[in-house]
């Protein structure tokens, strides 16, 4: 494989920004999308199947994965994001038409499709950072990161015209959404197969020292390299356990809110403040991880987990301290993502690191499935305070784990290159 004729500087600057503006396009359709999974949920299947919708969004993410990863590892990334969103607006498609005719299981199979721009959303942060040096690795994660506060701020504000401009087919006004997100992937799809040349994942193989790849590029290979260093493996199970931790307090706290009195409009100002911490202080995230290192990052991530989770579980009717709360909770998984992305990349080679990254998409999302799905349980049978102490617990147990495990590897790791 010959090296890029553009110059390497001229080339990583050229692909942040074909990266960040299908960031910008997949997070308006994943945040008009998933806002109105369970509203369309429940117009087609009833209030008690409406959950059931959202669920289908984060096991689509975690499914679409799986192929994914090898498509990746053998053609580069520019291939495999162009078909992820792809999957995703043929997903948003098939929901329109589940809506219009009023069919249920053709609502969750669109709706598991749709999840595939998810898995393009994060697989783009690993785009980021194949090009980039490992003192700056971080920054160039967090990046792609805070693009998405973009989408995420924007979407939900064009549910009300993309609701009223699909009505006059006689569509459901709650499946508009999903029509404009249709569009939006599939221009995010467009930009990547055009724009994405030459592929930053084939660039960097190039530049890299020759490596044998483990395997087959598929999940298992990527089990396998992360498997065979210590850092790896604290790498996958940081963001693994910071995306459910994050999922398990953030999906019951609505819930909790409205039992002690608050309304929509009240609620979605506090998801809103959830969001603003989960993505638009990530730069900042990126920054602290490539300076003080990618483990203090982390255990930065779980102390702001931990305290999120105390300040929900005592918050009662104090509907600003349920703010603050989910404030801090995103702050949170901003850090561990970020770093534990980094960290992840860090740790093995450049042949593997496709199917590591992969593999960490597939364990954080099903994560994250089963988290929220036990929440629920949690909640239903024990109480919110119950839901909240458990992952205090969970989490002072996995920062022990990192700290005893990391100890002597810390300095390697965050000096390790690429």
């Amino acid at each position: 494989m010959t090296t890029p004729a553009v110059p390497l500087p001229a080339l990583r600057r050229r692909t942040t920004v074909v990266l960040l503006a299908s960031q910008v396009l997949g997070g308006i359709g994943i945040g008009i999308g998933i806002a109105f999974a369970t509203v369309v949920g429940a117009r087609v299947g009833g209030d008690a199947l409406g959950g059931l919708a959202a669920t289908a969004t984060v096991v689509g993410t975690a499914l679409v994965a799986v192929p994914l990863t090898p498509l990746m590892g053998a053609r580069g990334r520019r291939p495999g994001l162009a078909l992820a969103y792809l999957t995703g607006a043929a997903g948003a498609a098939l929901t329109v038409i589940a809506a219009h005719v009023s069919n249920y299981p053709l609502l969750l199979l669109g709706l598991t499709a749709f999840g595939g721009s998810s898995t393009a959303s994060f697989q783009a942060r690993f785009a980021a950072a194949d090009l980039t040096p490992p003192d700056r690795r971080a920054r160039a994660i967090s990046l792609l990161v805070w693009a998405t506060t973009i989408g995420a701020v924007l979407g939900p504000s064009l549910a009300a015209p993309a609701s009223r401009s699909v009505t006059a087919w006689g569509i459901p006004a709650a499946a508009g959404p999903f029509a404009w997100a249709c569009a939006a992937f599939a221009t995010a799809a467009v930009i990547i197969a055009a724009g994405l040349r030459p592929d930053p994942l084939l660039t960097a193989r190039a530049l890299a020292p020759a490596t044998p790849r483990s395997g087959s590029g598929s999940v298992w290979s990527g089990f396998q390299a992360v498997r065979a260093t210590p850092i790896g493996r604290i790498a996958l199970t940081t963001v693994a356990v910071v995306h459910t931790a994050m999922a398990s307090v953030m999906s019951m706290t609505p819930l909790e809110m409205s039992h002690h009195g608050a309304g929509m409009d009240l609620i979605g100002l506090v998801v809103s403040a959830h969001v603003l911490g989960m993505y638009a202080f990530s730069p900042a995230m990126g920054w602290l991880a490539d300076r003080v290192g990618r483990i203090t990052a982390i255990c930065l991530s779980v102390a702001f987990l931990a305290v999120a989770a105390l300040l929900a579980t005592t918050a009662g009717t104090s509907h600003t301290q349920s703010m603050a709360a989910l404030f801090v909770l995103g702050l949170g998984w901003s850090a561990g993502l970020v770093a534990g992305s980094a960290l992840l990349t860090d740790s093995v080679p450049a042949a593997d690191r496709s199917a590591a990254q992969g593999l960490s998409d597939l364990v954080m999302s099903s994560a994250a499935a089963l988290g929220t799905a036990v929440a629920g349980v949690v909640v239903a049978q024990a109480g919110y305070a119950w839901l909240n102490a458990a992952v205090i617990l969970v989490l002072l147990c996995f920062a022990a784990r990192t700290l005893r495990g990391s100890t002597a590897l810390a300095t390697n790791a965050d000096r390790t290159a690429a």
